[in-house]
């Protein structure tokens, strides 16, 4: 085994800055390793002043954010640049987000920013601005490093299960692995903050980031508020709600609905604007075609038992997987059914603590 970050030791990394304690801590790490460090950051917001609560990746307190990155620079004494990816941001997040969202789909922006921004567009940014680096490095709870078994770089959870962002990284392309550095991989948060209140970082004790966006997605999809029912499985009407994307299937709060059992959002119809719900088991599948699959180990995908997740805090529950009849598809078979397969969401293959790959739900 030879890590993505044992060479090069005179290169430069640019470390992708949030203004949070993760990727402050990640800078810090770097720069007591020797190596010679720069910070970079995404301006993306461009939304009206008070839309969210300040505590997510899209928010209006991102200048709040750039003075805490700022400030960490300084700190440092580490080169630090401000970038402009509003309209790239915009093209490739917020568009994907709002087309999927009405179409009744549930999304995830988070990983399509960081294979199309974080990863890919930013660093190249930087570059053409003069930030010249060898590797990039954020403060995600991951682990990169090459095998000799599989002859590629591979991905692997965080040794902190509670913590492991690999889920949202799952779309990484080799030339993007080759080039990237965790260093809060093999770290639990707990160390992470009292090494930051130890070294004097400001940021010790800030809240993480909760969400993509913490406002309300109806002003985020920039449409009105459209009256429709929310109906059982024979079509009985049971309540009303002000917009079929205020739900996911495997929903159960929020519904408005006095009821004897506890109903959960079973699909939402977008034609109809119209949201079905039902008991529990009336939402469970026994399997699921992923379409738009990335696969990053092939030779492991099939013919064994993988684990899956179809969201980043579920706990993985046991699937076996076929090829689609169509191309860059995945059937997914369960062990156990599952509850609240939404279609847009991504679910990720694991072997073990390795990523093979994933696809998005149809």
């Amino acid at each position: 085994m030879k890590p993505a970050d044992a060479s090069g030791r005179g290169k430069r990394v640019l470390v992708g800055l949030s203004g949070g304690v993760d990727s402050s801590v990640a800078a810090l790490l770097l720069l007591e390793q020797g190596r010679d460090v720069a910070g970079v950051m995404m301006s993306v917001y461009d939304g009206p002043p008070g839309a969210s609560n300040g505590n997510a990746c899209y928010d209006c307190a991102e200048e709040r954010d750039i003075e805490s990155a700022a400030s960490l620079a300084r700190h440092l004494s580490i080169p630090f640049r401000v970038l402009d990816c509003t309209q790239h941001y915009k093209r490739e997040v917020l568009d994907y987000f709002r087309a999927s969202y009405l179409a009744g789909k549930t999304p995830n922006p988070c990983i399509r920013c960081n294979r199309r921004l974080k990863f890919e567009f930013l660093p190249a940014l930087a570059e053409s601005k003069g930030l010249h680096h060898g590797f990039f490095a954020t403060g995600h709870y991951a682990r990169v490093e090459f095998s000799e078994e599989y002859g590629r770089f591979i991905l692997r959870r965080a040794l902190d299960e509670t913590r492991d962002q690999s889920y949202f990284l799952y779309r990484l392309e080799q030339a993007q692995l080759e080039r990237t550095i965790f260093p809060l991989g093999a770290m639990r948060k707990t160390e992470v903050r009292a090494l930051a209140r130890e070294r004097g970082l400001s940021m010790h004790d800030r809240a993480d980031s909760q969400d993509f966006y913490s406002g309300n997605y109806t002003e985020l999809l920039k449409v009105a508020a459209r009256p429709g029912k929310i109906v059982d499985g024979k079509g009985k009407i049971l309540g009303k709600h002000a917009g079929f994307w205020n739900f996911t299937p495997g929903q159960r709060r929020g519904l408005g609905i006095a009821a004897a059992e506890p109903l959960y959002v079973l699909r939402v119809n977008a034609a109809r604007n119209e949201v079905v719900v039902g008991d529990r088991d009336a939402g469970l599948s026994r399997n699921c075609l992923l379409e738009d699959i990335h696969i990053g180990l092939p030779r492991l995908l099939y013919d064994r038992p993988l684990e899956a997740r179809m969201r980043s805090s579920q706990k993985p529950f046991s699937v076996q997987v076929a090829p689609g009849r169509e191309q860059n598809t995945l059937v997914a078979e369960f062990a156990v059914a599952q509850h609240g397969v939404a279609p847009g969401q991504s679910m990720v293959l694991y072997l073990g603590d390795i990523v093979v790959g994933g696809g998005i739900i149809r």
